[in-house]
């Protein structure tokens, strides 16, 4: 079945229309031109986040040759939106692609992975590079992932009209994951949540920010909060937890949304949950939601290469009109949209926190 953007949204294939299309974005503008996704609460829902009705909005088979597209991100850029996606071809190695949109559902995603500039010894186009961040602050966009250059561990590039990108060396010594920037500096620093980790996925992780005052030099790790919840009568995020998209500032603090996994018996459970930070010491939580806002449910969330799973890496927000767009991964597969009421969210999660 297509749609009028000429996407097969049935497997999420794309189409000759979409492809013809030239890349409209304008070097330096704030993004401001373009509405965010959005569509009302349906009717009944009394979800605080609930579903884009016709997600996948991006398919396994997107582009040709692809298995998976999938824990992505995006942000306003031009007079539409920018993204750098997780792309994985039928080798299975993920590689980075940028892409663009004009209304952020339907997207137009470059064939080739990004090529760097660089000094050689920090340059990693060959290597491995998944789960990527992309954070505007001043006039540079950063783009944070986990990389294979000496990984894993977070890699960074910089850009400024997503066709040349500048990778400098990356943030941390091995192993991390999960590198999420604030988007403006603190205190004249500049902040990162990450997750040290090991080399494998094993039920090992809790959320750190460290600091820095030239996007090289990082220090200061400072724990910001920890897996578990037994103790207060939760479990879907005892395993592991590691920041999302990167964090909206609220006259509540920093609200960081991000993903929690839980063991069972058949593997591996990754939901969405919120929490709220304090704006000038970012690693003291206020607020903590004591129960996911979202978890696997949707046959695209439960079925796919990994099953079970619900990723989130980015978040458009409209606070003029109270609109949060949240884009996922779902089950390793494909990348989905949910939207939520900002003020709703930031209010949920105080009236439903445990912090531990």
């Amino acid at each position: 079945m297509k749609n009028d953007s000429g996407i097969d949204s049935s497997n999420g294939n794309a189409m000759g229309t979409l492809e013809k299309k030239p890349f409209k974005v304008q070097l330096g503008l704030s993004g401001t031109g373009a509405s965010i996704p959005w569509q009302q609460r349906p009717a009944g829902c009394k979800d605080v986040v609930w579903r884009h009705s016709e997600n996948p909005v991006i398919g396994r088979h997107y582009i040709p040759g692809a298995q998976g597209i999938y824990n992505s991100a995006v942000v306003p850029f031009g007079d539409g939106f920018a993204g750098v996606f997780r792309v994985e071809l039928r080798s299975r190695y993920p590689h980075l692609h940028t892409g663009w949109s004009e209304d952020g559902l339907v997207w137009h995603i470059e064939p080739q992975p990004i090529q760097y500039a660089g000094d050689p010894e920090v340059v990693s186009s060959d290597d491995y590079a998944y789960d990527p961040r992309v954070c505007k602050i001043e006039d540079t966009y950063y783009v944070t992932w986990c990389g294979g250059k000496n990984g894993p561990t977070i890699s960074v590039a910089t850009t400024k009209d997503f066709q040349q990108f500048t990778q400098i060396d990356n943030a941390f010594l091995p192993f991390n994951r999960n590198g999420v920037l604030f988007p403006r500096k603190i205190d004249g620093k500049f902040f990162m949540l990450s997750r040290p980790s090991d080399d494998g996925h094993t039920p090992f992780g809790d959320i750190y920010v460290s600091q820095s005052p030239d996007m090289i030099h990082w220090g200061k790790h400072r724990l910001v909060m920890r897996r578990g919840g037994g103790e207060v009568g939760q479990w879907w995020q005892r395993t592991k937890v590691g920041a999302g998209p990167i964090p909206i500032e609220t006259d509540d603090g920093w609200l960081m949304i991000y993903h929690a996994v839980m063991d069972t018996c058949n593997g591996f459970v990754y939901s969405m949950g919120a929490a709220l930070l304090d704006i000038d010491q970012p690693w003291k939580v206020l607020y903590r939601t004591n129960q996911h806002v979202l978890t696997p449910e949707s046959d695209y969330e439960v079925t796919g290469h990994v099953p079970n799973v619900v990723f989130p890496c980015a978040a458009l927000c409209d606070a003029t009109q109270d609109r949060l767009a949240i884009y996922y991964g779902a089950a390793d597969t494909s990348s989905c949209v949910a939207y939520a009421h900002l003020s709703e969210l930031v209010e949920f999660t105080k009236a439903n926190s445990a912090v531990f």
